[in-house]
């Protein structure tokens, strides 16, 4: 029945409840700076509250303005340089080609070929992301729902305000309410989440981090454009679990060599090189035992949730396998597996008759 709910009602009750969520998480956020306002600067928590939730609003609102600024200026610039970095791109293509011809008995004209119809689907994709005749559309459609958006986004903060506000007499009137056997299994879950959350997502966002400001430096050094914008896209990249740094650098690496650029070549390996020892170094301290999956369930999960989410899911998996996993050992599915035992031993009792 549990599974039942999760998979079918609790999708549409989430959906449904959707701006009480995000009130909460946003008081969740926000709780911290309202403690510390009410214990240090004795403001009312009714007054903190309403000056922090203002603040973190303001804050979210900086930050996603901040990225999609970086993003239209950088998509802008990548529009702008289009034919030169096409032109490169093909000529560097062509000097591969004819390296490797005499080797491997590739035709450079066919290849070429093969290579610019290539080129040009992925750029008629990109470019229609920005075709214009999609914006009184997309105008039109945003027009319709502006009314539902103003509605949301008041119930978001009115929620955030009150959940702030009423913290503790709400806390207190659940905790009444709730059986202590809920309550227990509740807090493990939290405890768990809060561990693979803290364990695997912050460290990872950590690692992250330096491997981009390592790689923008090695790439800034040898002159690469755009070298924050590919330090921060292959960062990324290594955060998912089969791939990293190397599916980018090891593939340019031998293109530049291949091409004979030797200098290229080699800070490239170079920087390879330091993020992986950067990377082995801070990853035990960071993460430590957080994870502890070995390394065939951490394969199931992976494959589980790239079936079920892409992309997405497969970077989720690891955190979700983790919890799933701590919580058996916790003993939360107990009953569920001494009710599985007990059902098929009435089916083996009941085939002997």
């Amino acid at each position: 029945i549990g599974i039942l709910f999760f998979v079918f009602l609790f999708p549409k009750i989430f959906r449904f409840f959707l701006p009480f969520i995000i009130g909460w998480i946003i008081s969740a956020i926000a709780n911290p700076l309202v403690k510390f306002l009410e214990q240090r600067i004795k403001i009312l928590r009714k007054h903190s509250s309403a000056l922090i939730i203002i603040f973190v609003i303001a804050l979210v609102i900086l930050v996603i303005y901040g990225i999609i600024a970086f993003l239209i200026t950088q998509a802008q610039a990548l529009i702008d340089d289009f034919p030169n970095i096409a032109k490169l791109v093909t000529d560097r293509f062509n000097q591969v080609v004819e390296s490797l011809s005499d080797v491997f008995g590739i035709s450079a004209v066919e290849a070429q070929k093969k290579f610019e119809n290539f080129f040009l689907n992925i750029r008629d994709e990109y470019t229609s992301l920005f075709d214009t005749e999609k914006i009184p559309e997309f105008t039109i459609s945003f027009a319709k729902n502006v009314v539902d958006y103003i509605l949301m986004t008041l119930i978001v903060f009115m929620s955030a305000y009150f959940f702030i506000k009423d913290r503790n007499v709400i806390v207190e009137k659940v905790k009444k309410v709730t059986p202590k056997s809920v309550l227990y299994n509740y807090n493990i879950i939290v405890q768990y989440f809060k561990q693979a959350v803290g364990g695997y997502f912050k460290a990872q966002f950590k690692i992250m981090l330096v491997l981009i400001i390592i790689m923008f430096v090695g790439f800034r050094f040898i002159g690469i454009k755009y070298s924050f914008l590919i330090a921060v896209l292959t960062g990324i990249l290594d955060v998912l679990p089969v791939f990293g740094t190397g599916a980018v650098l090891w593939p340019w690496a031998l293109v530049e060599f291949i091409l004979g650029n030797y200098f290229e070549a080699i800070i490239l390996m170079v920087i390879y090189l330091v993020c992986q020892l950067v990377k082995n170094i801070l990853q035990p301290k960071l993460v430590g035992d957080s994870v502890g999956l070995n390394p065939l369930t951490t394969l199931l999960f992976m494959y589980i949730g790239y079936r079920f989410g892409g992309i997405v899911g497969l970077i989720i998996a690891i955190p979700f396998g983790l919890i799933i996993v701590n919580l058996v050992r916790a003993g939360m599915f107990d009953n569920i597996k001494r009710g599985f035992k007990i059902l098929v031993n009435d089916i083996n009792k009941y085939r002997k008759f």
